[in-house]
């Protein structure tokens, strides 16, 4: 037996005792979406998250919404509403966002390699770019004298520190992403004299982290960083993004990220902020941290076999649509994601299982030897925490099986 994380709090049963997500039973909203596999996304419970986030944060730091968590379309309409602002990471992020109504909100736009079409419709649309080098700003302000309009350009920094405790480090390395921190200040005095509208600075050191205290020892360098950048500069920060990196319990023996401690730290941070950042405004962008745990993959098993003394339970889905709980999405070692039989939610384990999908692959795993209620085919299983970095982070197209559907409830 091994073991699985921990199913996320608040996850309650139906009255016939399977898994209920915002009150609504399983088979229900199978049956709603015309059948599995199912992505359900409950926004009850992100809009937990984000009065969490509001509650405990300095009210000068807005809520950015990664996009590239999750861009289900009726998710970005919803967020639209209740977030202050998204980050986008390419183009085609851009154009589904303004599909659903997000461009209301002010719009960040980050990642290398951005091609020339994408800096062109982001300036079309308002949208501050975070420029990755020196040869981006250069390609950016071309396409502006083109256009004929002002751009808004931010620097992403490559600081020389890392995010301790990140699953991804983004910092304190070399690096596609950003500009080397000593580099920043010509940087931005170039951009500034082109004509440019200076939207400040950005930062990314890493993500998925559960420790409170690596959060804000990176959040504390990072204000370090940009107050020293602003004084060898001669410029004011505008806008200084502090990055996101907040993690959810995937595995088992992790523990939450303890939010609150992280906007106490930061209240604390900012209120001791130098004249240089006495007009800037903050954001914090998250994606995982807050679609993450609200998000639910359904798949119903089709066959049951017992093979070399272990028990198999095949469903219809798999990595091609939920790739990181089968441990190919960067994981060193592979771990059990929390998983339920969600027909059975009421019901004690007894029986151990290795659950996976229907694709012609080894590699197709979504739980190793986990004990289950006694699973038989028909049932529903749930994964857990697959409200980000789920469907569009995942191999669709392999082996030319159906699309996952997906809901919000």
């Amino acid at each position: 037996m091994k073991a699985m994380g921990p199913i996320p709090a608040g996850y309650a049963p139906s009255e016939e005792g399977s898994l209920a997500i915002a009150d609504n039973p399983v088979e229900a909203l199978v049956e709603g979406a015309g059948g599995t596999p199912l992505f359900v996304y409950d926004r009850q419970r992100i809009g937990q998250q984000i009065a969490r986030f509001k509650a405990t944060t300095p009210d000068n730091v807005s809520l950015h919404y990664a996009v590239k968590a999750n861009p289900y379309p009726p998710l970005l309409t919803w967020l639209s509403k209740h977030v202050d602002g998204f980050d986008l990471a390419s183009g085609g992020e851009l154009l589904a966002l303004e599909e659903a109504g997000g461009l209301v909100c002010p719009v960040s736009f980050a990642g290398p390699g951005k091609g020339d079409w994408e800096l062109e419709l982001a300036m079309e649309h308002g949208v501050t770019i975070n420029l990755e080098s020196e040869t981006e700003a250069k390609r950016a302000l071309a396409i502006a004298e083109r256009l004929g309009v002002t751009p808004k350009l931010a620097i992403r920094v490559n600081p020389p520190f890392a995010l301790r405790g990140a699953g991804m480090k983004m910092g304190g390395l070399a690096s596609q992403f950003g500009v080397d921190a000593e580099r920043v200040p010509a940087l931005a005095r170039h951009i500034v004299d082109a004509g440019a509208e200076w939207r400040g600075l950005h930062f990314y050191a890493g993500s998925q982290v559960l420790r409170a205290e690596s959060v804000i020892e990176a959040q504390t360098a990072t204000i370090d960083l940009a107050v020293s950048i602003g004084r060898q500069s001669g410029l004011p920060i505008p806008h200084l993004n502090l990055g996101g990196g907040f993690g959810i319990p995937y595995a088992s023996g992790e523990e939450p990220l303890d939010v609150e401690r992280v906007g106490i730290a930061l209240r604390e941070t900012l209120l001791a902020a130098p004249d240089v950042l006495q007009d800037a405004r903050y954001a914090i962008e998250l994606g995982r941290w807050l679609v993450g745990e609200a998000g639910v993959y359904l798949t119903r098993v089709v066959d049951m076999k017992k093979s070399g003394g272990r028990t198999f339970a095949i469903t219809d889905g798999g990595l091609q649509h939920i790739l990181a709980a089968t441990g190919n999405f960067g994981q060193t070692l592979r771990r059990n994601y929390p998983i339920a039989n969600a027909s059975r939610f009421t019901l004690q384990a007894s029986q151990e299982l290795t659950l996976t999908g229907c694709l012609c692959t080894p590699l197709d795993l979504l739980g190793d030897e986990v004990m289950m209620p006694e699973t038989r085919v028909g049932d529903l299983i749930a994964i857990f925490c697959a409200g980000a970095y789920g469907k569009t982070a995942s191999p669709a197209g392999f082996l030319s099986q159906p699309e996952a559907r997906e809901v919000l409830v």
